[in-house]
């Protein structure tokens, strides 16, 4: 099996390397956004005029800053508030969360069902991975949200290239096995593209690395974490797994058995991150 998934793998590198296979790109205005944040000379009105040439944007923007994970005393109305009470970096992060869930959307029956399941387990490990950021570490809850919903972002390419092969639409568990195997790499690829920071060009390679060596803790192990849970209970992990062995349990202060991510306000605030998401 490992060597048809090189197969594969080598294929699909090579129809990216000579443009027969498109990475998927960022919405325009996603871009636009990121861009304008890293200037200096942006301010909030600009930002928030940038915001509302696309209304699906602005809605979500007042959606999450009425959520209950940034809810005040008072309801927020206007754009303008939510960025403000965002601040210009976390609004753009959560631009391109909102982008994001539009590459996964296809007219195409054959991916539709592939491409919702993928995005749905995106969301769950984005959502355990922001709570994580917020509860047990001093890092910023919406990198490590972005980062979770990037950490399997080779799949689209992926199942872009299995549209156009019968034998893998045919053989689901071959596919899978191809996305599992090959969504890493494809997935710094992605990145690599959209220019993203190279502490995020890491995280679709690392995040499987369970006894990966860091000097601190950063937004790999939160995914690590975060996609470990995801699957537990699901057999996609062996039951018996040696988590004491998981290095990024020990930079991130995490006991081994795990029952601190049960604690009532830690699900609460998972299905709120996740209603955010959708």
């Amino acid at each position: 099996m490992n060597a048809m998934l090189e197969e594969h793998c080598g294929n699909l590198r090579a129809a990216i390397n000579n443009d027969s296979l498109r990475l998927p790109t960022l919405p325009e205005v996603a871009l636009q956004i990121r861009d304008a944040v890293q200037r200096t000379d942006t301010d909030i009105p600009t930002l928030c005029e940038l915001i509302e040439r696309d209304a699906a944007l602005t809605t979500r923007m007042l959606k999450v800053a009425n959520s209950p994970l940034y809810r005040s005393k008072s309801d927020i109305c206007s754009l303008h508030s939510a960025v403000s009470r965002f601040g210009l970096s976390v609004a753009s992060n959560l631009a391109t969360a909102a982008a994001m869930q539009q590459m996964f959307l296809t007219n195409s029956q054959i991916l539709d069902a592939q491409l919702r399941q993928a995005w749905a387990r995106s969301v769950e490990v984005a959502s355990i991975a922001g709570v994580l950021a917020r509860h047990f570490t001093k890092l910023r809850p919406d990198q490590a949200t972005l980062a979770g919903l990037v950490h399997r972002i080779g799949v689209l390419p992926i199942l872009a290239y299995a549209e156009r092969h019968a034998r893998l639409r045919r053989d689901a568990d071959e596919l899978n096995a191809l996305m599992d195997y090959g969504h890493r790499e494809i997935g710094r690829y992605v990145l690599e593209l959209w220019n993203f920071p190279l502490w995020l060009q890491a995280v679709p390679t690392e995040y499987m690395q369970l006894q990966r060596s860091a000097d601190q803790p950063d937004y790999v192990d939160v995914v690590t974490i975060a996609s470990l849970q995801s699957m537990a209970g699901s057999g996609e992990i062996e039951a018996d797994m040696d988590w004491s062995e998981v290095t990024a349990l020990g930079r991130l202060g995490l006991p081994a058995a795990m029952e601190c991510l049960q604690a009532e306000e830690i699900v609460e605030d998972v299905a709120s991150t996740k209603a955010t998401l959708h």
